[in-house]
């Protein structure tokens, strides 16, 4: 599974729009520093659930649809490269120094789409990324390796 780090993206609210950055402190448990979901102001902050940590999508999946998006527009935190996300459910791997395990898909919802443009519903099924959990934090940075841990 060689691949990685294309593009890291915070949202400090759930109404801004992400914002690209060249490293960010992944904190185990808690998210990445800065990101809404750290600080408690995602839109299901309030609601239990797993894989809320930190969102990864290929670039591939964006680039795949048959419009352009930009990859922030896409609103998951981690943009990956050479990295088959789906089979990474139920699987620790490393990004850079920080150990990620991941949850479940990240399908787009229909939130999305109304903030992007119709068909990213439907280009994204299947492709829309990964939720994960940060278990042993550090510092991510742009161009990182992505490895599954043997």
């Amino acid at each position: 599974m060689p691949g990685r780090l294309e593009g890291i993206y915070i949202v400090p609210d759930a109404a801004a729009m992400p914002r690209a950055v060249e490293s960010v402190l992944a904190i185990e448990g808690v998210g990445l520093e800065g990101d809404r979901y750290a600080e408690g102001a995602g839109t299901f902050s309030a609601t239990p659930g797993n894989g809320r940590e930190v969102t990864l999508i290929e670039a591939e999946a964006i680039e795949g649809l048959p419009f352009d998006l930009e990859p922030a527009a896409a609103r998951r935190n981690l943009v990956t490269r050479g990295v088959a996300l789906n089979g990474l459910v139920g699987k620790r791997f490393t990004v850079g120094e920080v150990e990620i395990e991941g949850m479940r898909l990240c399908e787009p919802c229909a939130h999305l789409e109304r903030i992007t443009q119709p068909g990213v519903l439907r280009g994204l099924a299947e492709r829309g990324g990964l939720r994960a959990e940060i278990r042993s934090g550090g510092t991510l940075r742009v161009a990182d390796p992505v490895a599954r841990r043997s």
